[in-house]
């Protein structure tokens, strides 16, 4: 499996959420809704979420394996990053 896009739209609001991104994995299946977040350890991603009916979130899509979540974290956060540098040599 090969992530083959990402799109990001950053979130302009204060908070801590900073963007909201868009996966397509073998140019064939999109993901959208993951967040990029700013923790207390830094920039992570959050998967697409639902609110269930005890007021808790789940998940709806999520990798099964955490070599496959770094994986995108990787690629989210790199084209993230390539955004704010972007952002920045516009002012």
């Amino acid at each position: 499996m090969q992530i083959t896009d990402v799109r990001i739209r950053r979130i302009e609001k204060p908070g801590s959420m900073k963007a909201v991104a868009s996966i397509t994995l073998d140019n064939e299946f999109v993901i959208h809704d993951l967040k990029v977040i700013q923790g207390e350890r830094g920039l992570f991603i959050a998967m697409p979420s639902r609110q269930a009916g005890d007021g808790g979130y789940r998940d709806i899509a999520h990798p099964i394996n955490s070599a496959v979540r770094e994986m995108m974290q990787r690629a989210i956060l790199k084209e993230y990053e390539a955004l704010l540098q972007a952002e920045d040599k516009k002012i």
